[in-house]
């Protein structure tokens, strides 16, 4: 096992977790902000269509590992619908997320990463997700204020999901690294485990005693190739200690 020179990590439950996803709370947000509504729907009205919506494009491409940007979709959806607002689409995706699911950090992430600033070694973020990358780094940067993340990938920009091996490829692009320089931290074995190791990138199971509201804990089998298990960002710290 080499020190990594850069150690790149996933984001739903990995750096930070939140509770279950609140669609109607986060509708109610948004149609505060609605300038035009020709068919006087209710926020459960537009939840009730917005969730038919979103099984049919993930039944048609998530399943594939594809991801449709949300604000596509979400333009879509509002333009059918017949509802503005008096803010941009990147607003209107930012209110609704952060009152669907306001997230915190995992336990020790900060610790661990100042660890890793103080080592040198460099750190980025894939995950997969509809919203914006913007979004996502806004909020990592609320939660996360000193992180010295080089980039944030989200699959919502680059058509591919993880465990799709593209979008490895692409963070160590944009890094100037090779694989074995580098490890990749995520809770999902079959996105993130298998993922990075098909991509030649050492994989470290993080397996958070934090329960995760939108995964099948029964799917968290194992990984049989090579990997790093943990459960707190601390033993992270002390396996790199020993290195």
């Amino acid at each position: 096992m080499n020190k990594p020179k850069m150690i790149i990590f996933d984001y739903g439950h990995t750096l930070c977790y939140g509770d279950e996803f609140d669609n109607i709370r986060g509708q109610e947000a948004v149609m505060k902000h609605v300038v035009s509504n020709k068919n006087n729907l209710s926020a459960m009205d537009v939840c009730e269509f917005a969730q038919q919506f979103f099984d049919e494009i993930e039944q048609k491409v998530r399943n594939a590992d594809i991801e449709i940007h949300g604000q596509i979709s979400t333009r879509l959806m509002y333009e059918y619908l017949q509802i503005e607002f008096d803010v941009p689409l990147l607003r209107v995706e930012q209110i609704f997320w952060d009152a669907a699911v306001p997230d915190s950090t995992m336990p020790n992430v900060i610790e661990m990463l100042d660890y890793l600033k103080a080592q040198g070694i460099r750190s980025g973020v894939i995950s997969n997700m509809s919203f914006s990358s913007q979004n996502l780094t806004d909020r990592i940067n609320n939660l996360i204020p000193k992180n010295e993340f080089e980039f944030v990938i989200t699959s919502s920009e680059y058509v591919y999901r993880k465990p799709t091996k593209i979008l490895f490829e692409l963070a160590l692009c944009k890094a100037g690294l090779t694989p074995n320089d580098v490890w990749y931290c995520g809770d999902n074995t079959r996105c993130d485990v298998y993922g990075a190791s098909n991509a030649g990138i050492f994989p470290v199971w993080f397996h958070s005693e934090i329960e995760c509201s939108y995964r099948n804990k029964n799917l968290d089998v194992t990984p049989t190739c090579d990997h790093l298990y943990i459960r707190d960002w601390l033993e992270l710290i002390n396996v790199l200690d020993k290195i």
